[in-house]
C-alpha cells in the first residue's frame, strides 16, 4: 500500500511538472527562436511605475502579476513544425485543455486550448498553436497563470508577441 501511494503521488508530481517541460526541447533548437519569460520577471515587471491616468499601462501591470510563466516558439523549419505540432496535441491531450476557439485563415491554422479557473472567463493556461503557411513562421505559445481571457489583448500590445493578433479575436471572442 505504502509503494502504491509513492507512486501515485510521483505521477501527480511529474504531470504538474510536465508542463513546464513539454516544450522546452525547443528552448535552444537552431532554426527556432524563443522567448521565455518566467514568474520573477513577471515580478519585476509589475514593479514598474506607471501614469495613474495611463489606464493602459495599469490594465497590463494588473495583468502581469498574474502571469507565471510565457514561452514563445518560432520556426520556420519544416521538421521542427511538424515536432511543434505533434507536442502541441500531446500536451493538449495529457494537459485536460479544451479548444477555446480555431481559426482557418489563408491556409493558417490557429488553434487556442485553455485549461479553465474558478469563472468562465477564468484562464490557468493558454496554449496556442499557429500553423505556419507558406512563408509564415510555425507559433507554439504556451502562458500559464491566473487570468482573465478578456485582458490577453493588453498583453499582445504591449508585448507585441508573435500570434499576438489571434490571440485578440480569443479575448474578445470569449466574454
Amino acid at each position: 500500500m505504502k509503494n502504491f501511494i509513492i507512486t501515485l503521488v510521483l505521477a501527480f508530481v511529474s504531470h504538474a511538472f510536465y508542463a513546464q517541460g513539454a516544450f522546452d526541447k525547443f528552448d535552444g533548437q537552431d532554426d527556432v527562436t524563443s522567448v521565455i519569460v518566467n514568474k520573477k520577471m513577471f515580478d519585476l515587471m509589475s514593479k514598474v511605475k506607471a501614469d495613474p491616468s495611463d489606464k493602459e499601462t495599469q490594465q497590463y501591470i494588473n495583468l502581469i502579476k498574474k502571469l507565471d510563466n510565457l514561452k514563445v516558439f518560432t520556426t520556420k523549419n519544416p521538421k521542427i513544425e511538424a515536432d511543434m505540432k505533434a507536442s502541441a496535441d500531446k500536451y493538449v491531450k495529457t494537459a485536460g485543455l479544451e479548444e477555446l476557439m480555431r481559426i482557418n485563415d489563408g491556409g493558417r491554422n490557429v488553434r487556442i486550448s485553455v485549461k479553465s479557473g474558478a469563472t468562465d472567463s477564468q484562464i490557468r493556461e493558454l496554449l496556442m498553436y499557429v500553423d505556419g503557411a507558406k512563408k509564415d513562421e510555425t507559433v507554439l505559445l504556451s502562458l500559464t497563470g491566473n487570468f482573465d481571457i478578456n485582458e490577453i489583448s493588453v498583453l499582445t500590445d504591449k508585448m507585441q508577441l508573435p500570434g499576438g493578433a489571434d490571440l485578440k479575436k480569443a479575448s474578445k471572442g470569449k466574454k
